[in-house]
């Protein structure tokens, strides 16, 4: 074996009980990095990249809170709207021409707001 193929295969080796102590199953695997350790309970605990893509999303809403004075879609977190006007509320009314309030649509998702 390379020194890079042993170099990668311990590193694997380290990845593999980092994630037994995550899951808590405190067992060791073996020294083929293709080998993968099966208890009892490994039906019922959840998988390393689920964990992973909540850890992901939950760093994402961190790091992108709402901008202040922006309009911000509730359903996708989207920002951009196309502005329609609500014909079901007359703000004002002069001369005959009305004046409608607005109404927000998201480009996303369609969420009207």
């Amino acid at each position: 074996m390379s020194e890079f193929e042993e170099k990668v295969l311990r590193l694997l080796e380290d990845i593999n009980r980092k994630l037994d102590r995550l899951l808590g199953t405190g067992s060791t695997t073996s020294s083929t990095p293709t080998s993968v350790s099966t208890s009892s309970h490994a039906a019922t605990t959840v998988k390393p990249s689920a964990i992973v893509d909540k850890q992901e999303m939950e760093k994402k809403l961190e790091e992108k809170p709402p901008v202040e004075g922006r309009r911000v879609c509730p359903d996708c977190g989207g920002t951009a709207f196309n502005t329609i006007e609500d014909k079901t509320q007359v703000l004002h009314q002069m001369g005959g021409v009305k004046i409608y309030a607005k109404k927000y649509v998201c480009k996303n998702c369609g969420k009207e707001m």
